[in-house]
């Protein structure tokens, strides 16, 4: 277990992490999320201290990782892939690892395979592709066999393939009863990987949410509705509050009827309905609703190009 209380980390008057308190639990994969700047990496430097905090503290298992015999048994992390020296094999970068840990040399053959990278274990890993040198990482990582498991964007470089295959692995060490914490700019694959959430921006907490209660902010207040004798579909649903508007001539988008007594009147009037779709936002909507008054750094629309 992960247990950051009233975390803070300043750098002269900037805040990088401000009062974080957040608890990791095992069992689950929780999902770190936040726009740049927001100190997610700040924060996970402190969970592995590597930076001091300012105020407040980051302990793993009830105590800073520091105070742990075997750092890398109690804690494997990621946080730069490419900390490799490039003329090492992906072999040879392990050993050295395990051996300076006193992690069994026989690990580094099984963590090669699980990330499947035995092929080219005994290549310079300077000459590894973007993805390869993640799986090295995701490697290093699991060398101690750690109870918990802390990655900054795990699915950076993988191809589809091997985003399937982090997704499965992640969801088997939190099977296991391991406590693992993702921090990932992809929200599209955060919603299919993580059960919990915490949500931060400009170093500190919006939300620690569960998946369901977040799914459950991103539901709409409206349902689109496409059925045979739509019109009289229509009369049958008109009533104080609520709102229908015509998208086409076989369409209407409908607010102030639930779905279920959307269907309840169709079934009732005998009309058949083709589609009845709730909105539904994103989890990237969500999340932007959350940070938008967060975000550091804001891009703008491109000029238009001179005729």
């Amino acid at each position: 277990m992960i247990q950051v209380t009233d975390l803070t980390k300043a750098y002269g008057e900037t805040l990088a992490v401000d009062q974080l308190n957040f608890t990791i639990k095992p069992g689950i994969v929780t999902g770190f999320l936040g726009p740049n700047g927001a100190g997610k990496s700040t924060t996970m430097r402190m969970i592995l201290g590597l930076d001091a905090p300012t105020s407040g503290s980051a302990t793993v298992g009830g105590r800073p990782l520091a105070e742990h015999d075997q750092p890398l048994k109690s804690l494997g992390f990621l946080l730069e892939a490419g900390a490799v020296h490039p003329t090492r094999s992906a072999h040879d970068h392990l050993r050295a690892l395990a051996v300076t840990n006193g992690i069994s040399t026989a690990r580094v053959d099984h963590v090669l395979q699980l990330v499947g990278l035995s092929e080219v274990a005994k290549r310079r890993s300077g000459g590894f592709s973007l993805g390869m040198g993640q799986r090295l990482g995701i490697a290093a990582a699991l060398l101690g066999d750690p109870e918990v498991v802390m990655l900054d964007e795990p699915v950076n470089g993988l191809d589809p393939e091997g985003i399937l295959w982090i997704r499965h692995l992640l969801q088997n060490l939190a099977n296991e009863g391991r406590t693992v914490f993702v921090s990932s700019h992809l929200m599209s694959e955060m919603e299919l990987m993580a059960e919990h959430f915490v949500i931060i921006g400009q170093g500190r907490l919006i939300q620690d949410i569960s998946a369901p209660d977040l799914r459950a902010m991103a539901a709409g207040d409206s349902t689109t509705v496409r059925a045979d004798r739509l019109d009289d579909l229509v009369g049958l649903m008109q009533n104080d509050g609520v709102e229908i508007t015509s998208t086409d001539r076989s369409t209407v988008s409908v607010k102030g009827v639930t779905p279920d007594q959307i269907g309840r009147l169709a079934r009732d009037g005998g009309i058949a309905l083709h589609s009845l779709v709730p909105e539904q936002r994103s989890l990237e909507d969500v999340f932007m609703s959350l940070t938008a008054d967060s975000v550091q750094y804001h891009g703008s629309a491109p000029l238009e190009m001179a005729a």
